[in-house]
């Protein structure tokens, strides 16, 4: 069955009239839209949100005027207001001690999980030795929940730094070496004979050709293990820490405030949006070619 061309949608607005090609035009399987469009549904779907929000509350709120377990956008505005206010009892300010702390924690954590799965990626889908000495435990661990081990990375490395970043390199650098390794293995075996045709050595052949083909699969990859990475990060702090997100949001729980706890999680999920962001826009500077093949 062929896919209709430009000039079936041309023909089919001008038999059907403007209200029933819109219909057509959205609910056609991968069917583009205009970016007003798009825009609009997008602000549509933000206000349903909130709108939603504002119901649940008002309602929780007829019943129990004092009820902080969906607060209302006054209380919610007096939780952000606690937690960038400086604390003269702790001498400290809630939020920007938490974010520097989970901020770090996390940095460092996708650096090293970066670092490594690219280096063992590249081995296994070059080198059958490395191949087949990294691919099974990698698969087994890629398998194994970070947060079912934790117990094991505290007694370990103990409860510092070393515990968090552990986490969190346990936690993705085994599926993101696989899913570099699988972008190796990917790679036009004709291009890699082209370049040792033209006197390209091993280690110009990695870096110069299959480096950047890989690239973006990489930063695909990453974006995809952000959400898993603050969970695992998140977790170790709920359960362990003294300062960052996780340890604000179950002190928070534990006395009922929701005010300060949605905020937080608000600035979690916006910062993870961010990072992705960054990252889509990275991969399109560096590689346009990969958008326009997808």
């Amino acid at each position: 069955m062929k896919l209709p061309t430009t000039n079936h949608l041309r023909f089919y607005h001008r038999q059907m009239g403007d209200i029933s090609f819109l219909w057509l035009s959205l609910t056609m399987i991968r069917s583009p839209i205009k970016p007003v469009t798009k825009i609009l549904l997008s602000v549509l779907s933000v206000a349903f949100l909130l709108i939603g929000y504002s119901w649940l509350s008002d309602r929780q709120h007829l019943e129990n005027p004092n009820d902080t377990t969906i607060p209302s956008w006054s209380q919610l505005a007096e939780g952000v207001e606690r937690s960038v206010k400086w604390n003269e009892r702790t001498e400290d300010r809630w939020l920007t001690d938490d974010a520097k702390a989970t901020v770090i924690r996390l940095f460092s954590g996708l650096c090293i999980a970066v670092l490594g799965s690219c280096i063992l990626g590249i081995g296994m889908g070059c080198m059958a030795p490395i191949e087949a000495f990294f691919h099974p435990p990698l698969s087994f661990f890629a398998k194994v929940p970070a947060t079912a081990v934790i117990a094991v990375f505290m007694a370990l490395v103990g409860l510092g730094m070393e515990m968090y970043i552990t986490m969190i390199v346990f936690g993705i650098l085994p599926s993101m070496a696989i899913s570099v390794y699988q972008a190796v293995k990917e790679f036009p075996e004709e291009l890699q004979y082209k370049a040792y045709t033209l006197g390209a050595s091993h280690m110009e052949v990695i870096w110069t050709i299959i480096f950047p083909y890989v690239l973006p699969k990489l930063i695909d990859s990453l974006r995809l293990m952000i959400g898993p990475a603050m969970v695992y990060l998140i977790a170790a702090e709920m359960l362990f820490g003294d300062v960052g997100f996780g340890y604000r949001i179950r002190i928070q729980s534990k006395l009922l405030n929701m005010g300060v706890v949605y905020p937080y999680l608000v600035l979690l999920a916006g910062f993870g949006f961010t990072m992705d962001y960054l990252l889509k826009t990275l991969q399109r500077k560096i590689s346009p070619w990969f958008e326009k093949q997808h």
